[in-house]
């Protein structure tokens, strides 16, 4: 899946593990800025994910 980094907006390639459950949270850095993106993943019923994408300091 593809995401906007939270910091400087670059767009960013993530991998969802399906196995890892119906909610993941994990942190990725940005492969532009190098900054921590804080990723939260929510799978549905039929396998679809949503992303929440923000700053790992406002969290």
């Amino acid at each position: 899946m593809t995401y906007a980094c939270a910091f400087c907006g670059e767009e960013n390639d993530t991998f969802v593990d399906p196995g890892g459950g119906a909610r993941q949270v994990y942190t990725e850095d940005c492969a532009v800025c190098c900054r921590p993106n804080l990723i939260a993943v929510t799978l549905d019923a039929d396998g679809d994910a949503q992303l929440e994408v923000t700053q790992e300091y406002e969290a």
